[in-house]
């Protein structure tokens, strides 16, 4: 039995850490790319056009991956959701 480590959200798309295992990860997604910001601005000259693009294409890369894991360990479909459904019928 795998255990899952997202639940999809109630409202929207997409899902919510439950466990520490999913929390750790999404934590670790936001360290990555905030230490890849801070070290692009300190390191990087602004005027260099390779350097940001590599950059950028290291954080679709992070966010891709992230994304993926998360919809693999959650709990259900990824779909979008108005929240619970009550049985008031239209008249």
């Amino acid at each position: 039995m795998t255990r899952y480590w997202f639940k999809p959200k109630r409202y929207g798309y997409g899902a919510t850490p439950v466990t520490w295992e999913g929390w750790v990860a999404t934590l670790a997604a936001i360290v990555v790319v905030a230490g890849s910001i801070v070290t692009m601005t300190l390191l990087v000259d602004k005027s260099d056009l390779i350097g940001w693009l590599l950059w950028a294409a290291f954080i679709a890369a992070v966010t891709y991956w992230f994304v993926q894991s998360c919809r693999w360990r959650t709990d259900g479909e990824w779909r979008w959701r108005w929240g619970k459904r009550s049985n008031v019928t239209k008249t």
